[in-house]
């Protein structure tokens, strides 16, 4: 009976997904009514260049998920697809719950955030994505409830966690960022049943396995078939490592040009080190660097 009183609730929850792809003519993409592309959401294709965009619907629930049929065959009629780089992000609302709901959802989140991953086999490379909900987070929002207690501090890719509850105080969800893209729409709407079946389970607060498979039992979401993960090219990797080397070096002098900036990206450009810069309030700065041999040197900032 539990289990049947969940399952009409989960059905009722209101939801949305960020279905993040590369490739694709983009003005050959017909929306439905209420979804939107955010161009400004680009992903890496697999010749490093920005590439794809982010499609999402507006609020809907379990009935209405033939609407994400529908687009994901769109995306790929327009020759879009998904790669090492994306994600499938899902918001579930918590409007039934509400904020006092929030440290309910932090301590299941340090509980179960592992099984999640697991169960949805998150890519290594995407993995800074999606950092875990730590101790010290619950004590800072208990301390200071609202948005800025649930972000992580260090770079703007890490800011958000796998299960993001800051995101209640933007738009009043939760957000799941474990799930690997897919414009697959059995894979995608499995990841979707699961994040609904989460939410709701936690909402009305049962207790849960630590288990991953034990735990979709329980739910009643399906044990697999979710998105499987890409792995990235070693050119990519690479990148990374350098950039991961870098950012320490570079981070005195991207807060002397943006006082409480944070490095969100480092790229080889051919006159020196391309620093994208976001200030406190989440705008990028673009600034090229040389490294002569008395340190590093500005040469120039560049226009957006």
């Amino acid at each position: 009976m539990r289990r049947e009183r969940d399952q009409e609730l989960w059905q009722k929850i209101r939801f949305g997904v960020e279905i993040e792809f590369v490739g694709g003519v983009l003005e050959e993409i017909e929306l439905l009514p209420g979804w939107m592309l955010s161009l400004e959401e680009r992903q890496i294709d697999d010749t490093g260049e920005e590439s794809g965009s982010e499609l999402k619907p507006p609020p809907i629930v379990w009935d209405d998920r033939e609407q994400i049929r529908v687009m994901l065959a769109r995306l790929r009629a327009a020759g879009a697809r998904a790669n090492w780089n994306c994600g499938l992000h899902v918001h579930v609302s918590l409007e039934r719950w509400g904020e006092e709901a929030i440290p309910r959802f932090i301590e299941a989140a340090m509980r179960y955030q592992e099984a999640l991953q697991r169960l949805l086999e998150t890519g290594e490379d995407r993995r800074v994505f999606c950092p875990p909900v730590t101790p010290e987070i619950r004590e800072r929002y208990l301390a200071a409830p609202g948005e800025a207690s649930l972000l992580r501090r260090g770079r703007p890719q890490s800011h958000r966690c796998g299960i993001n509850l800051a995101a209640w105080y933007d738009i009043g969800t939760a957000e799941i960022r474990y799930a690997n893209g897919s414009l697959d729409e059995d894979e995608a709407l499995r990841a979707v049943e699961l994040c609904l079946r989460f939410v709701a389970a936690v909402g009305e607060g049962r207790s849960l396995p630590r288990e991953p498979l034990e735990l979709a039992a329980e739910l009643g979401a399906p044990l697999g078939g979710y998105p499987k993960p890409i792995a990235a090219p070693r050119w990519y990797r690479e990148r990374m490592w350098l950039e991961n080397a870098l950012v320490p070096v570079l981070t005195p002098e991207a807060r002397r040009l943006v006082p409480g900036g944070e490095i969100l990206q480092l790229l080889p450009a051919p006159d020196g080190i391309l620093a994208v810069i976001e200030d406190e309030d989440g705008r990028p700065s673009k600034h090229l660097f040389r490294l002569p041999a008395a340190g590093w040197e500005l040469a120039r900032s560049l226009p957006n």
